[in-house]
């Protein structure tokens, strides 16, 4: 279970040298607009995952005359310090330095419902996989190795796509057939636990978004052509060496696990049909039905809600809220503070924020 038990911002954005001793259920961060409540956000994200959800670009979030981000933080009785410049990323769990960045996520789990993140529900492929390998990774651990393989293979290939001897392409497509059933497979498992949850009513506390589940689906598209089977290899490897000539000429290998994606349908009505309304609320269900997954392996992450009313009314932030109390796991909150927010004080810090200064209320 991870709780954040200490927090200094020390160099991020607008942020500087600002230290929290979070409460271990609900936190909340009040200001007006432009304040820093997303950078607040960001920097919690960033700390689990050593990249941004708003941004590629190592400059956007380092803060004006510095030259590095840095963020420090106890969890679960364990010190996190994370320093990044433009050149170098340092990482240190207690004094050990660790290189990978998955080793950070497993230490914090964060899922984030941001605006500026977009929903997963009519959102882009990159975007629905994101979400989806999430939940695989802290769903099966191993798979990350299969992931790095994947990337690593699918890279070779297409160098020797690029290039003008092809003599061990056959052998590359070969491994890339046996790698990419084993991702498509593990992404399967893992949506095959959420229609089970779904399917076990637990999520009755979003009262007002259970009447959207009921005919929900999930569909994964494996990222191979219809055509294709993307849980059998010897398929696979047959569309691989079928249309070897395509691929030459294209110059890289355009199908794939790295171009799946997930299709939602309600009421057996594709997502693109479905509101804007419908899309977020879908959006949210899937979300807590990850953030239900990890809960019920005793795997509980945090949980970043940014600006919370600004995207929902009362009755959803209510139910949200609600749902996500009743998991007792650790919750940042952002909001301008014009909707009252039914938070049990005894388990809440608030705080109030102005030109990046986090103070208690």
């Amino acid at each position: 279970m991870a709780i954040i038990e200490k927090l200094h911002v020390a160099r991020f954005r607008n942020l500087n040298d600002q230290y929290l001793e979070p409460n271990k259920n609900i936190n909340l961060v009040l200001g007006s607009n432009g304040q820093g409540k997303t950078n607040f956000i960001e920097s919690i994200y960033y700390l689990g995952h050593n990249r941004s959800f708003k941004t590629k670009n190592i400059k956007d979030v380092i803060p004006f005359d510095e030259e590095l981000v840095q963020i420090n933080a106890i969890i679960d009785g364990e010190k996190i310090t994370l320093n990044k410049s433009k050149h170098k990323s340092t990482i240190l769990v207690g004094d050990e330095k660790i290189s990978s960045n998955s080793l950070l996520s497993q230490r914090l789990p964060t899922q984030i419902i941001s605006p500026d993140r977009g929903f997963v529900v009519g959102g882009t492929p990159k975007l629905k996989r994101s979400y989806l390998d999430w939940g695989v990774f802290h769903d099966n651990k191993e798979i990350l190795k299969t992931y790095k393989s994947y990337n690593k293979t699918l890279k070779n290939i297409n160098a020797i796509l690029a290039g003008k001897n092809q003599n061990q392409l056959d052998e590359w497509l070969s491994q890339l057939s046996f790698l990419s059933v084993e991702i498509s497979q593990a992404r399967t498992n893992y949506i095959q636990k959420l229609v089970k949850i779904l399917e076990e009513s637990s999520l009755q506390k979003l009262e007002s978004f259970i009447e959207s589940t009921k005919n929900l689906e999930f569909k994964l598209q494996t990222g191979w052509t219809k055509d294709v089977d993307g849980l059998n290899q010897n398929e696979i490897i047959t569309y691989l060496q079928n249309n070897k000539d395509s691929f030459i000429r294209t110059k890289h290998l355009g199908h794939g696990p790295h171009r799946a994606t997930v299709d939602f349908y309600l009421n057996k009505k594709n997502e693109g049909f479905l509101s804007r309304g419908e899309q977020k609320k879908l959006s949210i269900v899937f979300w807590m039905l990850q953030v239900l997954v990890l809960a019920k392996e005793n795997s509980d992450p945090v949980v970043l809600i940014d600006d919370i009313s600004s995207e929902l009314d009362q009755k959803k932030i209510n139910s949200i809220l609600d749902f996500l109390t009743n998991l007792n796991i650790q919750i940042f909150i952002t909001d301008i503070g014009n909707k009252e927010l039914p938070l049990d004080p005894k388990k809440t810090n608030i705080y109030h924020i102005k030109k990046g200064i986090i103070v208690s209320a």
